[in-house]
Formats: C-alpha cells, structure tokens, sequence
C-alpha cells in the first residue's frame, strides 16, 4: 500500500513529513478517502467498529475533551483496558492537540497518585475495573487531585459532541503523547514522544520488517498501554488500513487460543513467559492456530529451545526482537526471511546500533558491551527527569541498559540487562545464556538467574526456577539441572544452587525483575 500523501522515506529509511502535521490525519482520516469506511477497523468479543464509525468517534471525543476544558498541549491520563475506548480517547486527544498518557492498567494507587501529580494532566479517564485503585490515588492528591471520569459516564458525553474536528496540526518533532516506563529501577519515568515517532516505528518495523499489509489482522495479547502492545495492536493495522482484535482479559493460553479460533488473526505478538504457558497447553490438547502467518515476541529474550518448540507445535515461526520505552517499538528483530533462534535478529533498517565498552568504545565484534541505538522513534526526553534525560540521551543516541555481543554472521544476541550481568571466576557471564540453557529441560516453564556469595564471598550463578509439575521440585532434579547445565555452558556458568518458587517477579512487559530477586 502506498505511503499517505506528504510522507516519504528516503534511502537512508529517514522519514519526510510535512512541515505542519497531525498523526491522527494519516492513522485514522485517511481510510475513508481511500475506501475503507465499512472496512473493520477492530474486532472485539461484544462488538465490531469500522473505520467510518472509528473515525466520528475520535472526533466526538476530541471535541468532548476540549468541551471539557483541556487545552492544546494539556495532558489526559488514560487508565484504560483494551477496548475501543481506549482508541477513541488515544486519536481524539491527538487530534485536538492535546497529549494522551496511557499507563500500565496494573498498577496501584500510589503509583498512579504519582503519575497524576509528575504529569500534571488536566483529567483522568479511566475503566470502572480501576475504580479501585484510581479513587485513592485521587484522594491521596485532596485539592491537587485533577478532574475524572470513568470511561461509562465519559462516553454517553461522546455521543452528544460533534462527529466533526479539524486536525490541530504541529510540527512532527513536537510532543505528541507520552509513556510511562516500566520502573525497574526508581520511580516510572514519563517518555515524550513526537507527532512522528508512530509513522516512523509502523513503516520501518510494522510494513518492512513484518510485512503488515490492509489483510492483516492483527492480534496482540501484550496490552495497549505499554510500547509493544501499543504497535502491536493499534498502529500497524491502522497504518495499513488493517484489523485489530482487543480483547480486556487479562492474556492466558485459553483465552489467546479462543480468540485466535475466532477472530482468525494473521498476526499473533505475545511475551515469552506467555509462549511458555501455551507450549505447555499444547502438549495435552491441539488448537487450530491456522491462520497465523507470523508470531513476535519481545520483553524478554526468547529462548531458542521455545521458538523450536513452537515451530513444532503450531508449524509457524516466533520472530523475536527487541525494542523499548523509549524507542517506541522493537529496533533489533527477526524476519521471516531471516531469523536465527535464540538471538534478537538484525537492526531493523532505519535504526543505527552499537555496542560499547565501558569507556564508550566500540567493542570487536564477538564481545560483550552495552547496546547505543540512534532512531527517529526515539523519545525526546523525560517529562521532569533531566538528569536522567541526559544519562540516557546522549547526542541523539539512547543507552538502552542492555548488554549485547554481535555474532560473526551480525546477529545481535542478548546477554541481559547491563546491572545482571554476573562475573564469575573473573569472566563476565550473562544470565540469560544460564536461563535458556535451564528452560531447555523438559522439568522447567520458567528461570532467572542471579548471582549469590559462596562461603568464600566469591559471586557464583543462583537459579530461581518455576517447574512445570510443581512436585518434581528436590534434590534429584536440582542435580538433573545442574548435570544438564554443565554439559551445555562453560564449567563456571552452571547454578551451584537452585531454588524453587510458584512464579517469577515481572515487568508489565513480561520482563523478569531480577532486581527483587536480588533483594
């Protein structure tokens, strides 16, 4: 499909726009010009919106929203589960110029009291399931607390406003809506992203890397309110004039199965821990999984004992990436037409990578150094955290945090984050090579590794591990590990102890937080 109009890329993959600009013109308006207004636009279980009905409601909800007092350049905090909702308030706030701010749906009161008053947002919509959690984070913030509404009492407003708004246009390096880090570490931190960061991230990965096409539909069990999802499940149909499927449940193997039954997706995004749980489903009963052309994964390193697994279950492919916060969606991913199990695949074009030591010098290709990226996706910088704005930012290159090496064939592999990484006997080791050699024993779902004191204070590798049959957890199988680890790692890297836990600490993305492990 042709690129919008006023929208070009240049050999070097770097995006044209035009001078003034608003994302929702060529993610939403466009589709009816081009003859797609009775075309689905999403697929959920209660209902089926098309593009015409997708695009009055953006307009509704942006004139409710400046009916409402918010200004161009106000911020709405959007506390919303996957539903149509959430794209009518997402475009409708962009279109009139004011900043939409999706956080994790997963959080508690006091995080998001903290996310209300860092953001200064001008209103708070939110799912009723939130109530909970949102009515004290606004009573915790008494008369600094904004204005809010559930999303029941905000949509019957939507049906009363005008079906039509004039796209407030901007520059496309100016603000466009923000995202809430994960917060491994510290306080969450709010990403601000531009007017262009999403044409970038759909075309470079979505279009030229997946190959996302008008026939697709896509189906994401990763939410919404976080960068992968948000793609996933929103922006690359809506660029090519696609279907998405939404469904509010929280993702497990049979809801994921069922909704890929029903909805006949093309594309299916999903998380490893995810993946996981469905590969153990399909050994005792077969789903119909035929309609899925391609797989993705990212959040955490998929082992590559799970993308044979799955090949031979299910006969598709897992394309695994890796993308973040901060750059809006996956940087370094598999193809279809070129993949390597257990690695993270090649720089999607467009995006520049390196690897460096701890000088911030480039590393020989082989070695280990923390991974620089440089993208047009990319964040400006964090909302009140210039500190941090600057130790990540740096000369229009982002620290991702993350220790890769480069294979000899330029496959990046991942080797964990940069603060997990363990030198045993002097030799800096990656956890992640542990882990996956561990998920490749027919006993284990799940591991992380940290590193532990021995008697003599020397760091060695510890292994927290989730079985698969809870009661085959004893010192049988922890030699079975440790035999299984050292016959397929280096001596030093196996687990000299082994622990054993019902699951695991992780990030809304399905990262593993070793860090509490730790602690």
């Amino acid at each position: 499909m042709a690129l919008p109009s006023g929208i070009s890329f240049s050999s070097t993959h770097a995006v044209q726009l035009p001078a003034r600009f608003n994302a929702a013109v060529p993610f939403i308006d466009r589709h009816l010009a081009e003859g797609r207004r009775a075309k689905a636009a999403i697929l959920t279980r209660e209902e089926t919106v098309t593009y015409a009905e997708l695009a009055e409601r953006v307009n509704q909800t942006g004139n409710t929203l400046l009916a409402l007092g918010l200004k161009p350049g106000d911020r709405l905090l959007m506390v919303v589960k996957d539903c149509p909702a959430f794209f009518y308030l997402f475009w409708g706030a962009i279109k009139a110029g004011i900043v939409p701010v999706p956080p994790n749906t997963l959080l508690r009161a006091p995080d998001y009291a903290y996310m209300i008053e860092d953001s200064d947002c001008g209103l708070v919509v939110y799912s009723s399931e939130f109530t909970g959690e949102i009515a004290p984070a606004l009573k915790q913030l008494g008369t600094k607390a904004p204005k809010s509404m559930t999303v029941d009492a905000f949509l019957p407003e939507v049906a009363k406003a005008s079906p039509v708004l004039e796209a407030r246009l901007a520059a496309p390096e100016d603000d466009c809506f923000w995202l809430y880090s994960s917060g491994s570490t510290g306080r969450p931190k709010g990403a601000v992203h531009a007017q262009r960061d999403m044409v970038v991230t759909s075309e470079l990965y979505g279009v030229r890397v997946l190959g996302v096409t008008e026939q697709d539909i896509c189906y994401s069990a990763a939410k919404l309110f976080f960068a992968y999802g948000l793609g996933n499940g929103m922006t690359f149909p809506l660029w090519v004039g696609g279907t998405a499927v939404l469904d509010d449940r929280r993702p497990t193997p049979e809801t994921t199965f069922s909704n890929i039954e029903t909805f006949k997706p093309t594309i299916y995004y999903g998380v490893p821990t995810l993946y996981a749980a469905q590969l153990a489903a399909l050994e005792t009963s077969r789903r119909d999984l035929s309609s899925l052309r391609a797989c993705v994964s990212a959040g955490e390193a998929l082992p590559g004992d799970m993308f044979r697994r799955w090949r031979e279950q299910t006969g598709t492919v897992i394309l695994d990436g890796i993308g973040s916060t901060e750059a809006l969606h996956i940087f370094i991913g598999n193809r279809l037409d070129d993949f390597r199990p257990g690695t993270s695949g090649k720089p999607v074009p467009g995006y520049e990578v390196r690897i460096l030591d701890e000088n911030g010098d480039p590393v020989p290709r082989g070695e280990s150094g923390r991974l620089w990226i440089k993208a047009e996706s990319a964040a400006k910088y964090y909302w009140n955290k210039p500190d941090k704005t600057a130790e990540t930012m740096v000369n229009g290159w982002l620290n991702t945090g993350d220790t890769y090496r480069e294979d000899a064939d330029g496959y990046f592999i991942y080797e964990g984050r940069s603060d997990d990484m363990l030198k045993v006997g002097g030799i800096w080791c990656s956890p992640v090579e542990i882990e996956n050699c561990l998920v490749g024993h027919p006993a284990i779902l799940e591991a992380a590794v940290i590193g532990q004191a021995d008697e003599q204070a020397l760091i060695k590798p510890k292994a927290i591990v989730v079985l698969k049959q809870p009661g085959d957890a004893g010192a049988a199988l922890t030699d079975a590990l440790m035999a299984h680890c050292k016959k397929t790692l280096a001596p030093y890297k196996y687990p000299r102890w082994v622990e054993y836990v019902p699951e695991l600490p992780k990030t809304a993305t399905g990262k593993i937080q070793r860090f509490k492990l730790r602690g």
